[in-house]
């Protein structure tokens, strides 16, 4: 899946840039509608392909005025820096509205930035403007026509934020707050080193806020933008600085900077920075302003804009990783009670349940777990009990997902219906995991019958699989406990 959605993306962002320069484009204009293609094709993550279309048909309405407010505050610094942080604020709220929320504020983010990248002016933005259209409608050609399908996995950014709370009590609304006073700190320390490429610090900034909620996973991400950042420059040191006065060198590791972006962005944040740095140091090279202090000033605006998320997250109504934690492995283990529930209902006759979709929901759930758990299984992480119960729930929690997809492949078998051992036993599960998300009163005992979590013999293969999950339940009881709530998580 990592392998089509990357190529379909170069395929998708390359007819772009050729349709550009087809119609007479500048190499600015051509880099804008690119980078527009890219986003499409990147960030709008709806669960279906209608949804999806939907998406992308209002990214322009969001990003086209961006684009013309920048340009139009080229040169007036105040006006421009605070409008910068307003977008900043928004784009970060607008998570609150799920994925599409989601695409919305990293396009509008990135229209405003981008026109800081390419120094915009009002005179530019026709041909801009004409660029992004023609773009989007090319990656839409083949997003939507030449190569569709609906993507079987989600990054985490794709699951809705558990909404709780209303006000300043709202995740969104904290982080929205954060990222603002974050971006106030880079733009600042930015232009003290910079006048020129200031931008490069709120955009590090911006970035880590993309994606996470919790104060331990914005640390985690900004020092992996840091590192995926340097090593970037490194390869830029070593591919973009010799070679990027070739067209065609260029072209190429363009190409492949994007291809590397999109197949290592669900799984390391750091590989996809590498492959970020080392395609734009090599735009940079095309538009003819690439030398080694300037890559060197690109890390340290990358220091400053993690280090002003940092202070954000970890001072400014913090979002602890606790409650985060609990919310999402709450929700996961909701998401196996539906699953199992969904699959009795199969078993019993049902036609009108599909539990393969919640199996699908729950990848993508316990994708935005692990992510929640990052800064607690990290490396440098020096609290070794945390870090122990946290890895325990993670194999737990896998081996959950694990025993749910087999038992919706068995529910799927007609052979299998109306059996009442495997009812039984889904409606045991259904039992497990209310015990273990609803809040339990003082000194509830939290275990199950151990009766029900062992082997059966004498009975049908099918049946291992039920056992086996409530067997993986009853024992995340145990550090669920210990967190201090049993839905805690870590």
């Amino acid at each position: 899946m990592r392998l089509r959605f990357a190529s379909r993306a170069v395929l998708g962002i390359g007819l772009a840039v050729a349709l550009c320069g087809a119609a007479g484009y500048s190499l600015t204009a051509a880099i804008t509608g690119g980078l527009a293609a890219l986003l499409a094709l990147f960030t709008v993550t709806d669960p279906t392909v209608r949804g999806q279309a939907t998406t992308t048909a209002f990214l322009p309405v969001v990003g086209l005025p961006v684009l013309t407010l920048a340009a139009v505050l080229h040169d007036v610094p105040v006006a421009r820096d605070l409008a910068f942080l307003a977008v900043v604020g928004a784009g970060v709220y607008a998570r609150r509205w799920g994925p599409r929320g989601h695409s919305l504020g990293v396009f509008g983010f990135m229209a405003y930035f981008s026109a800081q990248f390419l120094h915009t002016v009002p005179g530019q933005l026709p041909e801009l403007c004409a660029a992004v259209l023609l773009s989007l409608v090319a990656s839409s050609v083949v997003r939507f026509g030449v190569w569709c399908y609906e993507r079987r996995f989600a990054a985490p950014m794709a699951v809705a934020l558990p909404a709780g709370g209303t006000g300043l009590g709202r995740v969104t609304t904290r982080q929205a707050v954060q990222a603002t006073l974050g971006a106030g700190f880079a733009l600042a320390v930015g232009q003290v080193l910079s006048d020129q490429r200031w931008y490069w610090a709120v955009g590090a900034t911006w970035w880590v806020f993309v994606a996470t909620t919790s104060r331990g996973e914005a640390v985690v991400r900004g020092f992996r933008r840091f590192l995926g950042t340097v090593l970037g420059i490194g390869v830029g040191f070593a591919v973009a600085v010799p070679l990027h006065h070739e067209p065609v060198v260029a072209a190429v590791v363009v190409a492949l900077s994007v291809f590397g972006i999109f197949y290592t962005a669900a799984v390391s944040y750091t590989w996809m920075m590498l492959a970020v740095t080392v395609m734009a140091s090599m735009l940079y090279g095309l538009l003819g302003v690439l030398d080694t202090g300037l890559l060197m000033l690109r890390v340290a605006e990358t220091a400053v804009g993690a280090l002003g998320a940092a202070l954000a997250v970890l001072f400014v109504l913090p979002v602890t990783t606790h409650s985060v934690t609990e919310a999402w492995v709450e929700r996961a283990l909701r998401c196996v009670h539906t699953c199992t529930a969904e699959a009795a209902a199969r078993l019993a006759g049902s036609e009108d349940v599909d539990p393969h979709q919640r199996v699908v929901e729950l990848e993508a759930i316990l994708g935005r777990v692990r992510l929640s758990l990052a800064p607690l299984v990290h490396p440098l992480n020096l609290m070794k009990a945390r870090k122990r119960r946290a890895l325990q729930v993670l194999a737990l929690l896998d081996d959950c997902a694990r025993e749910v997809r087999g038992l919706t492949s068995v529910a799927a078998d007609p052979e299998a219906s109306h059996d009442i051992r495997l009812a039984a036993a889904c409606w045991r599960v259904e039992a497990a995991v209310e015990a273990l998300t609803d809040a339990p009163a003082v000194g509830r005992d939290l275990r199950l019958d151990t009766a029900t979590a062992t082997e059966p013999t004498g009975v049908e293969p099918v049946l291992a699989h039920l056992h086996a999950l409530e067997r993986a339940l009853l024992e995340l009881a145990v550090p669920l406990r210990r967190a201090g709530r049993v839905p805690a998580g870590a």
